[in-house]
C-alpha cells in the first residue's frame, strides 16, 4: 500500500497539467506563498512545509502542515469562505542547553473573500486568526492565546494592454497580508505582521500573453519574492524589534500540486542574529482535484 501511494504521489507531481482551479481570479492563478497567507479560499493540504534556520543561538528545523477547507461557495461555485488549521513540529539545537523537540502553537484562520473582480484579477479577503498555545512550552513561540483580524489581497496585472513590451508585464501578480493578533490573556505578545509577494507566472505568459515555446516543467514555473515583516508591538524585553526579511524562491504548480523552495535574507540589523542562513520548502496538495468528493461544503 505504501508503494502504491508513493507511485500515485509521484505521478501526480510529474503530470504535465496546467494549474486551473486553485487561487484563480479571472485568468490569473496565484501560487501558495511560503510565508504569507493566501487571500484565496480553497481546498488544500500543505502536507510538508519544512524550514531550517542557522542563528546566533544554534540551529532549528521545523516541519509544519495545514489543512484548508472551503465552507461556503459563491454563485459561480468558487470558494467564498474557508477555514484553515495547522501547526508545526520543531527540533531546536541550541549552542548552549539541551536539544528539544515538540509541537508549536496551533493556528486557525477563518477567511472570507468579500470582494472579487475577475476582469481585474483582484480579490480582497478578511480573516480572523486564532493562535492557541497547545504545543510544548519549551518549543512554542509563546504561551498566550491570540486572536486578531487579518486583511489579505491578490492582484494580477492581466488588465494591462497587450502592447509591445508592456504585455510581458501582464504575468506579474501581487498578493499579501496584514494582521494584528494581540494576546487575550496578558499584556505581552501583541504581534503585528505584514507580507507581500511579487510573482511572475510562466503559465500565464504562455497561455495568456505569448507562447514562447517553454516546455514542461518550465511552463509550470513561477518566480517569486516575498517581503516579510513581523514585530511584537509589546512583548518580552529585547524581542520587540521588527523582523524584516526577503524570501526569494521558485515554484512548480500543476492541477494537483505545488512544489516550492526558497531562502531568506535579513534586511535589518535586528533580524541578522536570528537569520544567518535559511531554507524553506512547500509541498501543497490540491485535494479537491485529487479527491473530487472533498468539494462538498457544509454551508
Amino acid at each position: 500500500m505504501k508503494t502504491l501511494c508513493a507511485i500515485f504521489l509521484i505521478a501526480v507531481i510529474l503530470a504535465p497539467a496546467t494549474a486551473r482551479a486553485h487561487g484563480t481570479v479571472g485568468d490569473y492563478t496565484f501560487l501558495e506563498p511560503l510565508v504569507a497567507d493566501d487571500a484565496n479560499p480553497k481546498n488544500e493540504f500543505d502536507i510538508m512545509r519544512p524550514s531550517w534556520y542557522q542563528t546566533d543561538g544554534g540551529r532549528s528545523f521545523a516541519m509544519s502542515f495545514s489543512l484548508e477547507k472551503v465552507l461556503l461557495k459563491d454563485s459561480d461555485g468558487n470558494g467564498l469562505v474557508s477555514l484553515e488549521t495547522g501547526s508545526e513540529w520543531d527540533a531546536i539545537s541550541p549552542k548552549h542547553g539541551p536539544y528539544v523537540t515538540g509541537f508549536n502553537d496551533m493556528e486557525l484562520l477563518l477567511k472570507w473573500a468579500f470582494l472579487t473582480i475577475p476582469e481585474h484579477e483582484f480579490r480582497l479577503s478578511i480573516g480572523a486568526k486564532f493562535i492557541l498555545p497547545t504545543g510544548n512550552p519549551t518549543v512554542q513561540d509563546q504561551n498566550h492565546t491570540q486572536l486578531g483580524p487579518e486583511l489579505l489581497w491578490a492582484k494580477g496585472w492581466g488588465d494591462l494592454p497587450n502592447w509591445s513590451l508592456i504585455k510581458y508585464l501582464r504575468p506579474f501578480g501581487f498578493q499579501g497580508d496584514f494582521g494584528y493578533t494581540p494576546a487575550l490573556g496578558g499584556s505581552t505578545y501583541h504581534e503585528m505582521f505584514a507580507d507581500n509577494v511579487v510573482e511572475y507566472s510562466l503559465p500565464y505568459l504562455s497561455n495568456n500573453v505569448r507562447d514562447i515555446g517553454l516546455k514542461w516543467p518550465l511552463r509550470n514555473m513561477y518566480l517569486f519574492n516575498e517581503f516579510n515583516y513581523d514585530q511584537l508591538i509589546t512583548g518580552p524585553s529585547g524581542g520587540t524589534f521588527p523582523q524584516i526579511r526577503i524570501t526569494p524562491g521558485l515554484a512548480f504548480m500543476n492541477t494537483y500540486v505545488e512544489l516550492a523552495v526558497g531562502t531568506q535574507f535579513p534586511l535589518n540589523n535586528a533580524t541578522v542574529s536570528g537569520n544567518h542562513a535559511a531554507v524553506l520548502g512547500l509541498l501543497d496538495l490540491f485535494i479537491d482535484d485529487i479527491f473530487p468528493w472533498t468539494r462538498w461544503t457544509p454551508l
